[in-house]
């Protein structure tokens, strides 16, 4: 058998991979499972996307290849939503890249300024495209992890002068997945600071920019000065519009960093599907009259998930943004044994912390994706599995105990 790329070899396990094969095995059995795991809501697109896929996909033109450049209407639909979000100015040839979803551009982009030898800061836990493209790129990931205590920031100053000297590339998110944490905008202004000083490229995933509560608004990293000199940022239409697999995205730059990544792209894809991209440009069109009531809807899963999970026995933290419950476990208790015991005995899938890096450990984390009712459910059975193992730790230590006391 030929033999596999020391690179290949230093990938971890994507924490996904096996779950649809044991839903579709539970489902087959009989079981009511309940989904809460992949941040892919149960809500529809904007009506005015479907409308306009179908209408570009009888288009012979909209059928053949768009290449780098991709539909132009949306590249400068892009460019107005930068613009009347964030106050930004990006020009829609030279400084926006259209990407098939932004997972792949996060791993791509680190191809184009990351080699041998070079370092690139990952937050841990983390969204797995960013370690991912780092060992793809025969780099070096320096894992931060995110605590509670520093409100799931990554801590730039902390990290030794001899690796940030290597370091070449920055991973942050914010809103973030799977925490919840929102960052700052003195944070972003030292983070900025320190990319500019030492020439790192910043790479800023804001899939969550419009997933906020509570009065929180998200803002750009090109909100922070400087940060056009070094930072590269990364939307995505699947969750703001329910649209995650359509597989249509966007990252802006200015043109040196932006055409970088679509040089790298030249040699791995031909583009989006031209229709979908018609379609994405619809839902940005319709941003201002869609997103208010379907962030609401999340808003409400969001508070039905926080109060259910609570009644139920864990301890956590209403998020203000993206849409995820980022759940503690109780000591002892490591996560995948918890999510594997609540899948299979239970028939709920949710993501052990540990899924998405060592810092995960002691977590797991709940997508806002079904209806409230169906979330309560969830968490009471849940509480059940909880319970259960708590009962086994306790019986093992006693019964441990038992034994030390016989032998002394």
């Amino acid at each position: 058998m030929p033999r596999f790329a020391d690179r290949y070899n230093t990938l971890p396990a994507y924490p996904l991979a096996h779950i649809p094969a044991r839903k579709r095995a539970l489902i087959a059995a009989g079981v009511d499972v309940i989904d809460l795991g992949a941040g892919d809501a149960d809500l529809p697109a904007p009506a005015e996307a479907i409308a306009a896929l179908q209408q570009a996909a009888n288009v012979p033109a909209m059928q053949r290849y768009g290449f780098g450049m991709g539909y132009v209407p949306y590249r400068e639909a892009i460019a107005r939503y930068m613009h009347d979000r964030f106050g930004v100015t990006f020009d829609p040839l030279t400084e926006v890249v259209p990407l098939i979803g932004s997972k792949e551009g996060l791993a791509h982009v680190a191809m184009a300024f990351l080699q041998a030898g070079d370092v690139a800061v990952v937050p841990d836990p983390a969204y797995g495209a960013y370690v991912g493209g780092t060992l793809l790129s025969d780099a070096e990931p320096y894992v931060v992890k995110l605590e509670a205590e520093k409100d799931f920031l990554v801590d730039l100053d902390a990290i030794p002068d001899a690796v940030l000297a290597r370091t070449r590339v920055v991973y942050l998110n914010y809103p973030n997945n799977p925490t919840g944490a929102i960052a700052p905008r003195e944070y972003l202004e030292r983070v900025v600071r320190t990319c500019i000083e030492r020439d790192i490229l910043l790479v800023y995933d804001n899939a969550y920019a419009e997933l906020a509560f509570d009065g929180y608004v998200p803002p750009s990293i090109f909100e922070i000065d400087g940060a056009r000199d070094v930072a590269i940022e990364f939307h995505s239409i699947s969750k703001t519009f329910n649209m995650t697999g359509w597989r249509c995205g966007w990252a802006v730059a200015r043109p040196e960093l932006a055409g970088a990544l679509a040089r790298v792209k030249n040699f791995i894809d031909t583009g989006a599907f031209l229709a979908v991209q018609s379609a994405a440009t619809a839902a940005l069109n319709v941003r201002e009259s869609f997103v208010p009531p379907n962030v609401a809807v999340f808003r409400e899963r969001r508070d039905a998930a926080v109060t259910a999970f609570r009644h139920a026995g864990f301890s956590c933290t209403s998020p203000k943004a993206a849409m995820y419950l980022w759940v503690p476990l109780p000591a002892g208790i490591a996560s995948a044994r918890f999510a594997d015991r609540l899948r299979e005995e239970q028939g709920v899938i949710v993501m052990p912390g540990s899924g998405f890096g060592a810092g995960g450990e002691g977590y797991f984390r709940v997508s806002f994706i079904e209806s409230p009712e169906r979330t309560a459910e969830a968490a009471t059975r849940a509480g059940r599995v909880l319970a259960a193992l708590q009962a086994e730790d306790e019986l093992m230590l006693a019964s441990a105990v038992s034994v030390t006391t016989a032998i002394s």
